[in-house]
């Protein structure tokens, strides 16, 4: 590392097809995801976007890393300066903002979701693998967890608190009742209706953090891998016997009294992104509630809330009570390939993606869940536009142009996941991927029935399309796994 940053290795991506509109839409997402980097003083970086011109701690390091294909060094800075603003006490910014004199301002009054440690932890194998950065990456995680520990759990039932709206990134969720959009104590509001809510989210923050500090103490070996492991256990256990239903086959939050909050919302899915709930409860939550036409599974599916929920609004400005959201879009993939759903992700990518085509290359911040329709609103408002309003409209939405190129990768292109290269052979598509990585350039040539691929040229394997080959950085196949139903 030099100056605290590593030296990092070019990337870029290249992607040409035999479907126009699908062309078009990678086309238009690799141009639009450009308007989102941005300098924060001597650093660039990517932020959120669609209007959004900070980097937030729900969606960019999760954003960030995923444009490490295109962009090491906005991908690395989007780790980095989340871990040098942390507080001595421990919390980490829930978002950064440039201000036009380039002054870096990290915000304390909310935890804005925590979309962080796995994303930070493989920009450490993409970077090089420097000690310094691991180290780096441990000291935030372990400092943040304690201050978890130490300021959000109010009643000691061992479950971690959400103190306003915002938490959790939920702006205007109905379920959240008359809770503040901001907290800046490190003490719980007296005077909400719902909150301090004991939260599936913020707990899961902790086992996302004890899960890779495991992982990281693994990689040092530092003898305190089966410690963290053993921690992160017991964060878990105590989700499933506080906010997991059995009968119900769902998390669900308890509010200041201890009372259910009787709303079936998506957040159980971000409990499988962050890894916090076994494969049982998993596999119980997908099969009766996320493929459920009549709840989450709807022509577009992954509505933040159950469409046949009292709760459930289809509001199209900013509102987690009701519409498809990008960002869950984004999370999904990792969520769902965590728990062997590979199938579902190239199904549900595929939705996304002919909803884009559609809806005219628009990335927006939500989606109408029976429409599949782009929700119109203001990129600085973030209201919906009247007929007469010559506001801009909202487009350029950094977690729905990520999430697209992310399926785009997942189903016909290439990701580098730890030591691993993940090469997808999806059917149905004449189509080249390159993946630019350093000296080595990773490459799929398919012609929608079969694939091969190759590593600076040379064929390292070949397999009827439906599959995903994984191979280690040299290019030796290490196991497949089937991406498409009915292979």
């Amino acid at each position: 590392m030099t100056g605290g940053k590593p030296i990092l290795p070019q990337t870029g991506v290249t992607f040409s097809c035999d479907d126009a509109a699908l062309q078009k839409l990678f086309d238009e997402a690799e141009r639009k995801c450009l308007h989102n980097l941005k300098d924060f003083g001597a650093d660039t970086v990517l932020v959120e976007g669609g209007g959004y011109e900070k980097i937030w701690l729900e969606t960019q390091p999760m954003g960030g890393e995923m444009y490490w294909k295109r962009n090491m060094t906005a991908a690395m800075n989007n780790q980095l300066l989340f871990m040098r603003t942390q507080r001595a006490d421990g919390r980490i910014a829930g978002s950064i903002q440039c201000h036009p004199d380039g002054t870096i301002e990290p915000q304390f009054n909310k935890f804005q979701g925590f979309c962080f440690p796995l994303h930070a932890l493989n920009m450490w194998y993409l970077s090089g693998k420097e000690p310094a950065y691991l180290d780096m990456l441990a000291d935030c995680l372990e400092k943040f967890d304690a201050y978890l520990w130490k300021t959000r759990d109010s009643d000691g039932d061992g479950c971690l608190e959400s103190f306003c709206v915002y938490d959790t990134g939920e702006d205007n969720a109905l379920r959240y009742g008359h809770a503040p959009v901001y907290c800046t104590t490190d003490t719980p509001p007296e005077d909400a209706d719902v909150v301090p809510m004991a939260s599936m989210d913020v707990t899961s923050f902790s086992y996302a953090c004890r899960d890779t500090l495991a992982e990281i103490s693994r990689l040092r070996g530092d003898g305190r891998e089966s410690e963290w492991r053993e921690k992160a256990d017991a964060v878990a256990a105590n989700l499933k016997a506080r906010l997991w239903d059995d009968k119900r086959h769902a998390c669900f939050d308890r509010d200041k009294h201890g009372k259910t909050i009787d709303v079936l919302c998506h957040n159980t899915l971000r409990c499988m992104y962050w890894g916090s709930i076994s494969q049982e409860m998993a596999d119980a939550f997908v099969r009766q509630h996320l493929l459920n036409p009549q709840e989450f599974w709807t022509p577009l599916p992954l509505p933040s809330v159950a469409v046949n929920d009292p709760m459930f609004r289809n509001a199209p400005e900013n509102n987690w009570s009701g519409q498809c959201e990008g960002l869950t879009y984004q999370r999904a993939i990792i969520a769902l390939e965590r728990y062997g759903y590979e199938p579902l992700v190239t199904k549900l990518g595929r939705k996304l993606l002919d909803a884009l085509i559609r809806g005219g290359y628009v990335f927006t911040q939500q989606f109408d869940p029976f429409t599949g329709e782009p929700s119109r609103v203001g990129m600085v408002s973030h209201e919906v536009l009247s007929r007469d309003s010559d506001e801009p409209f909202q487009d350029s939405y950094g977690p729905t142009l990520l999430a697209a190129l992310e399926y785009i990768a997942h189903i016909w292109g290439i990701a580098l996941v730890g030591d691993e290269v993940w090469f997808s052979l999806g059917l149905g598509l004449s189509y080249t991927y390159a993946q630019r990585f350093g000296d080595d350039v990773y490459e799929i040539k398919s012609d929608g029935r079969s694939g091969a691929i190759y590593k600076n040229r040379i064929a390292v394997g070949s397999e009827p399309c439906g599959v995903r080959l994984v191979t280690n950085r040299d290019g030796k196949i290490l196991r497949t796994v089937k991406i498409e139903e009915g292979v």
